[in-house]
């Protein structure tokens, strides 16, 4: 058994071909169940549709009643959203920065269900045409290697992450696809891989790995693209919405920290970084702060070192995108959608030149852990999914060593895009 999980000779084509279709069909189920049983904008337990968007929604519609600091004022934010979808119903919180106001009040012009509808459906269609564009520069460099575009589509939607992140009405397919589009651009289009890399800034939780990835990699010009970017949008934010909206966020922090990270209101289960899996097998948040400190260290040592190797580039950018799930106290199953990416690359990187000790069966259980993690966390308290992407992780830094995963000059696939 070892042995097949080492070479993941297991995972044949016909598997390939079956369990993406099975995973696939669940999903389409799924989404056919809810909304054939849906009330409205409700579903059939009376929790509005798309869940955690209802409040993104709610925050567009305070916005653009001239109160763009509200959906920081918790107790504020939680009336605006009984007002609209009941007394009883789901609230959430607002702890994103300023600049996510903008497209909330974009799609707040719409009436709810279209405007979750336009949100998912978009983003969703970005997600794709990343992952296709990813293959697609990778079978540039490989002789008779042809990537059909509708076969990525199918695996990239079969990932369950995706409808974790379709039923949330969350954001993890643009975040994949900046990751995606950011990496493509980022040795022939520096400008746009800055641009890509500072929209993402939506996300601060994840802005440790990444920086430190392209500065150990001398891409300079993409950091001052993304600095200037960044500086662009938050002047943007502040015309658009005062400072008072900043300050509002900023004296928000700290209810973020103490009620989303630390006391874990959305649940230790559903939050799959270091920081909730100590606190889900009893750590204190003491204990737990340590664990995740020791982590990000290594971690971030670790990706220094890859980044400083001759790692094929694809390596490098899909240990990034890991590194970013390993490194912040607070990312959650949807949010495991922007491994997409990383799965694409590697993927790519196995098909051209033979995938390392491990990989493959890596890779398999890095796809389906979406649909696992918080129900196992759930009943066993048992934290999948932060194990399962460190296990990802180590495996990618140590195959950096193997011939497999050198750089050639011969083999540059992120290098011959956009």
């Amino acid at each position: 058994m070892w042995e097949k999980l080492r070479s993941g000779d297991w995972l044949d084509e016909e598997r390939l071909r079956v369990y993406p279709a099975m995973l696939l069909l669940l999903a389409i189920g799924c989404i056919a169940a809810v909304l054939m049983t849906a009330n409205g904008r409700f579903d059939v337990n009376g929790h509005p549709l798309g869940t955690d968007f209802s409040q993104v929604w709610v925050a567009g519609l305070e916005t653009l009643r001239d109160h763009p600091e509200a959906p920081f004022d918790l107790e504020r934010h939680i009336a605006a959203q009984r007002a609209e979808f009941g007394a009883d119903s789901d609230v959430f919180g607002w702890h994103y920065p300023p600049y996510f106001l903008a497209p909330a009040a974009a799609l707040a012009h719409l009436p709810y269900l279209e405007a979750l509808a336009l949100w998912q459906m978009a983003t969703l269609a970005l997600y794709l045409v990343a992952l296709i564009a990813l293959m697609r520069c990778a079978a540039t460099s490989v002789e008779g290697w042809r990537v059909e575009g509708w076969r990525v589509a199918l695996l990239a939607l079969a990932f369950p992450a995706v409808l974790v992140n379709l039923g949330h009405g969350q954001n993890g397919f643009l975040t994949a696809a900046l990751l995606g589009f950011g990496f493509l651009a980022l040795e022939r289009r520096p400008a746009l891989a800055g641009l890509a890399f500072a929209l993402l800034a939506y996300k601060p939780q994840f802005a440790l790995a990444l920086p430190v990835a392209l500065m150990v990699g001398g891409h300079w010009r993409a950091l001052a693209f993304a600095a200037a970017a960044l500086a662009v949008i938050t002047l943007a934010s502040l015309s658009l919405f005062g400072a008072e909206s900043w300050v509002a966020f900023a004296q928000n922090l700290d209810v973020t920290r103490d009620l989303v990270v630390e006391r874990g209101a959305a649940g230790f289960a559903k939050i799959q970084s270091v920081f909730a899996a100590a606190r889900l097998l009893g750590a204190d948040i003491s204990t737990a702060y340590a664990a995740q400190t020791l982590v990000t260290a290594t971690t971030l040592a670790a990706l220094v070192w890859l980044w400083r190797s001759k790692a094929d580039d694809r390596a490098k950018a899909a240990g990034a995108i890991v590194a970013t799930f390993l490194t912040t106290p607070y990312c959650l199953d949807y949010d495991m959608t922007a491994l997409a990416p990383a799965f694409a690359l590697l993927a790519s990187l196995g098909l051209e030149r033979g995938f390392g000790p491990y990989m493959k069966s890596a890779l398999a259980a890095a796809f389906v852990i979406p649909l696992a993690a918080r129900p196992i966390a759930t009943a066993l308290s048992l934290p999948l999914g932060a194990i399962t992407l460190a296990t990802l992780f180590a495996l990618i830094v140590s195959n950096a060593r193997d011939a497999c995963f050198r750089h050639t000059d011969a083999a540059a696939p992120l290098r011959s895009t956009l």
